[in-house]
């Protein structure tokens, strides 16, 4: 018997019935016969759909109900591992769990490019050495692509590409032999990694750390939140448990929130066991996505860092999955298939039977209460890694500052970016989101005041020129994902700053998310109050978590001592005294309190419904029409709130508006959902995405 058949749960001989999944949007599974040599569920198949033929895998028997001479057979098994019964269930579950049609979730598990063309060769470049200081400006671009591709085979059109230059430039260097041209199998496994060689742990790392290798070693699932301080050694503790994922010979699987965040966690990898991972996010080639994607499924590829889709590879066995900075707002997909890649990767392991980890500084309340019920295990690390010390956090209390109407940093605090300056360290000016003055407040008493009212919370435009303005002499450097045009740019320009390349660095939250800054000392937060503002319910829980997390970027070696200043309107307020308390229980406790009382998550259910539109009047109206038709989600207790225009009402041309629904915590509300909107026929332009749990009302 084949080693396809081998891995198969059922095996159809030639002719049999059987239901096949295709990636098209038909919402459910279709009939056709095995092809000559028989097939197995599971099996990548290529299938005839009216005159084309499509991507599909087998799903099963038959589902049945036609006539047999009609069904069409297989087209052929393409040369691929079939898919493990493990991953289809997954994907099962979460189309369930999201109210997402199961050919979109198979979609994102076959995310890559000629996933039935046989192994083969292509030709591919890599750098052959010293490079000469007199190139072009646009051969310099592709030493500089691929020297961010750090050793991964890229084709001369990917390559031509990421330089942004024709491919006549790539060539050239061939000749001058700056870069080499060479053919290579398309899908190489990816070096070996070394497990042999554990980390130093100290303190509280050493006990979290065996408590993560006995549950790899031990196998099956478990869920554990690592909660830490910024600095403490998290990334080394869990890196741990993968080395033992390693040496048991299982695969394991790391999150990360931003592509930005990749290169330096893949040096620190890098360092550990000696080879670089694979790599999966948006930001990697067709080419490599493909190699990725076969690699997992053979078995080629030990660990894998990547994002949120990452989740949806196939693995072979997985051993381990680690979701690192779980509270992160980023891991929640907002189109497309909606979901949270935190919660999907703890359904993921619960499947597969592995271990989970959510580490996180400052955790989302989901995960606290979950640890409370005694759903997961906490394990927590309670000071910075060797001398380094928490910064000091103090309030700047505005009220007193008698700033003018167009300025935004304080006296007190420019004093204090002047005397880091002066030292020869960094000062981040943090800005809680990217915009201009999306709050007006009184500057006297924090609130609505007629007479000296002012918009806080300025883009980071302004505040640059102020910063200019006030500070001519430093360096200034402004960090904002939507202002760099690639991930390389954002990527090169963190590693400018941490450096040493600028004396004041503005940032928006893209700064919180696990950057390491040598020389950074202090940190001033220009509107701690912004998050504070609106009916968003974890308004509080975000600012609590976005301000403890950029307060920890400051002081993270021990020969500079941080400090972390908050401007603020309300410093009464009992965010604000949380955060500079640093009683995170308490703040947890009170919030989780407020939420209990009002049932909302994670003490209740929630869910989105967001339609969009060309015609405003129709949105409207058929929003209209779903609120009076709702006696299924009136059976089961639940509240519809709206129709009501979306904070962001119009997208590309398309009008939006939101529903939402509120039940209990145990209430079936995906059942109730599927029969409410089954009642309804989508108008031709009319679009409608359901939001389970939803983590932002925009």
């Amino acid at each position: 018997m084949s080693e396809r058949f081998q891995v198969a749960d059922r095996v159809y001989q030639a002719g049999d019935l059987v239901g096949v999944l295709t990636t098209e949007p038909l919402g459910r599974v279709l009939d056709y016969r095995a092809p000559e040599g028989g097939c197995g569920d599971g099996d990548f198949v290529e299938v005839p759909l009216g005159p084309r033929r499509v991507l599909g895998v087998v799903w099963g028997p038959a589902v049945g109900g036609w006539d047999p001479a009609k069904v069409r057979p297989i087209g052929r098994v393409l040369d691929a591992r079939p898919m493990r019964a493990e991953l289809r269930a997954f994907l099962a579950k979460a189309a369930d769990y999201t109210l997402t049609p199961l050919p979109s979730m198979l979609r994102l598990a076959t995310r890559a490019p000629g996933l039935g063309e046989p192994a083969s060769m292509r030709r591919v470049y890599r750098l052959a050495g010293a490079v000469p200081n007199t190139l072009t400006e646009a051969r310099h671009r592709v030493v500089e692509a691929l020297r961010e591709f750090r050793g991964a085979p890229v084709t001369i059109g990917e390559l031509a590409e990421a330089a942004e230059c024709g491919a006549s430039v790539v060539k050239g260097l061939v000749k001058l032999g700056v870069v080499v041209e060479e053919d290579a199998p398309r899908d190489a496994p990816y070096p070996r990694l070394r497990a042999d060689v554990g980390m130093r742990l100290v303190g509280d790392q050493v006990e979290a750390g065996d408590a993560l290798v006995a549950d790899v070693a031990r196998g099956g699932y478990a869920a554990t939140l690592l909660k830490g301080v910024t600095g403490s050694g998290k990334t080394e503790v869990y890196l741990e448990a993968v080395a033992e994922c390693l040496r048991s010979r299982k695969q394991a699987l790391v999150l990360l929130p931003e592509i930005a965040l990749t290169a330096e966690f893949l040096t620190r990898v890098e360092a550990r066991f000696g080879a670089k991972p694979a790599e999966w996010h948006s930001g990697v080639t067709m080419t490599e996505r493909r190699r990725l994607w076969r690699m997992v499924s053979e078995g080629g590829a030990e660990l894998v860092v990547g994002a949120r889709s990452a989740l949806f590879l196939p693995f072979q066995d997985l051993g381990l999955i680690v979701v690192d900075e779980e509270h992160d707002t980023s891991y929640k997909q907002e189109d497309g298939v909606l979901y949270n890649a935190r919660d999907m990767a703890v359904l993921r392991a619960a499947i597969a039977g592995c271990p989970v980890v959510l580490a996180s500084a400052t955790p989302s309340l989901e995960t606290w209460a979950n640890v409370e019920a005694g759903k997961y295990r906490r394990l927590d690390l309670g000071s910075r890694f060797g001398a380094a010390e928490m910064p000091e956090m103090r309030a700047i209390d505005m009220r007193s500052e008698r700033l003018p109407s167009d300025r935004w940093i304080s006296e007190t605090l420019a004093a204090k970016v002047s005397a880091v300056v002066g030292r020869g360290e960094q000062a981040l000016l943090f800005l809680n989101r990217r915009g201009f003055a999306p709050v007006t407040l009184c500057r006297a008493c924090g609130h609505g005041v007629e007479g000296r009212m002012a918009a806080v919370g300025p883009g980071v435009e302004r505040l640059a020129e102020e910063v200019a303005a006030r500070f001519p002499e430093a360096r200034v450097a402004v960090l904002s994902s939507d202002l760099f045009g690639s991930a390389r740019a954002l990527k090169e320009k963190i590693a400018e700053i941490s450096g040493g390349g600028a004396d004041i660095i503005i940032g928006t939250q893209i700064v919180a998310k696990g950057h390491n800054f040598p020389l950074l000392t202090l940190v001033g937060v220009i509107d701690a109050d912004l998050g504070l503002q609106g009916s968003d319910l974890r308004a509080a829980e975000r600012t609590f978590q976005l301000m403890r997390q950029v307060a920890g970027r400051a002081g993270r070696t021990a020969e500079r001592k941080g400090e972390a200043w908050l401007q603020t309107h309300q410093p009464e307020h009992p965010v604000i005294r949380a955060i500079l308390g640093g009683d995170e229980e308490a703040f947890w406790r009170a919030e989780a309190g407020e939420r209990k009382a009002a049932g909302v998550p994670p003490y209740g259910r929630m869910a989105g419904i967001i339609l969009s539109s060309t015609d405003v009047a129709e949105v409207f109206d058929f929003g209209g029409e779903l609120a009076r038709r709702c006696d299924p989600l009136k059976r089961i207790g639940a509240e519809v709130w709206g129709p009501a225009p979306a904070p962001i009402a119009r997208v590309r041309g398309r009008h939006r508006v939101r529903l939402l629904v509120k039940a209990e915590k145990g209430a079936p509300l995906q059942a109730a959902l599927a029969e409410w909107l089954a009642q309804f026929k989508l108008p031709r332009d009319l679009r409608l995405a359901v939001d389970i749990d939803p983590q932002s009302f925009l």
